[in-house]
């Protein structure tokens, strides 16, 4: 988007603010909402709120051991209900399925490059990686799916900014890591990307790629400022990838893929489930058709959900209890 907002039922503020976390992505996703948002409305002042959250402060403990991905967003949401910001800038796969009462996400930007990228100093793809090398990972959807198609492998957790794993994997701890390529990508570092993952190898996160912004349900004027940014086939795809998660009681870190494209008149989602040892691996699939009306959102919840019930009834739901369990 390069043209300003001109219309005059919107109301626009004299300034904006962003509540946003301090890591270097972050930090680069806020400035592209700021960006975007003073060229709609050149006369607003857009301002950042920078923050440390509980996600980024515990960085010795895997993620799903200590409450999961929406540590990231709670002192965000804090700001939000306090008024000390307007909107909230997210990578929509740290996003609880689940929103606390009074915020909701006004905004699904076009998603950016969705695959798992392959980093390593010495090797060029999982394939080369011999028995026992180390593998670092900070998503149990990634550990469980690699994990079935390469068990010789030891995969472990890594954890911290995407310098820190950088700097791990230099410092010589890892073999190889798995990073998203669109963080990579967003802070200009392609060249450490060795290859993509195929994701009929990995298949990408609930939300993979895809920016939102949250902000108060009740405050119709940001809702209206927000609306123009809504990219409407990211939105049909990541609601039905949302929707399966949450029927399957999913949260951000768990074993759960789910990925939906849009061909032509089709919306395609694919979920799966897996065992963290990579032993199972659950596999579903379904497409509905667009009619391109208002009644989209709904259908694509509706494939969401047939998807989630499906995988449950495969065994979903105990593969689930025992991550939770653990």
């Amino acid at each position: 988007m390069n043209t300003s907002i001109t219309n005059p039922e919107i109301t626009i503020p004299d300034t904006l603010t962003i509540a946003t976390r301090q890591s270097p992505l972050a930090l680069w996703q806020a400035h592209f909402v700021k960006t975007t948002l003073e060229t709609l409305y050149p006369t607003m002042e857009v301002e950042l709120l920078e923050m440390v959250t509980k996600g980024d402060k515990i960085l010795d403990t895997p993620l799903a051991k200590i409450g999961g991905k929406g540590l990231f967003v709670k002192e965000l949401e804090s700001a939000l209900y306090e008024k000390r910001a307007d909107i909230a800038v997210h990578s929509l796969k740290d996003v609880p399925m689940v929103l606390p009462e009074g915020l909701t996400l006004g905004a699904y930007l076009e998603r950016h490059t969705p695959t798992d990228a392959f980093v390593s100093n010495t090797y060029e793809c999982l394939d080369d990686l011999p028995n026992g090398a180390v593998l670092g990972t900070s998503s149990l959807r990634r550990e469980c799916q690699i994990a079935h198609a390469y068990p010789h492998l030891n995969i472990k957790s890594l954890r911290g900014n995407v310098g820190t794993r950088l700097a791990k994997l230099d410092a010589g701890e890892y073999n190889a890591i798995i990073l998203a390529t669109s963080g990579l990508e967003r802070l200009e570092l392609h060249e450490r990307i060795r290859h993509e993952l195929d994701d009929s190898l990995s298949l990408p996160a609930v939300g993979q790629g895809a920016l939102a912004i949250e902000c108060r349900s009740d405050d119709e004027m940001i809702l209206q400022l927000l609306s123009v940014l809504n990219h409407p086939s990211t939105r049909l795809c990541v609601l039905a990838e949302r929707a399966m998660n949450r029927t399957l009681e999913g949260g951000c870190q768990v074993p759960i893929a789910g990925f939906a494209t849009i061909s032509g008149d089709t919306l395609t989602l694919r979920g799966r489930v897996g065992s963290i040892d990579g032993k199972t691996l659950l596999k579903s699939e379904g497409c509905i058709t667009l009619t391109h009306s208002s009644d989209d959102e709904l259908t694509a919840e509706r494939l969401g959900e047939s998807l989630a019930k499906d995988l449950l009834c495969q065994g979903a739901d105990a593969i689930l209890k025992e991550v939770y369990g653990k």
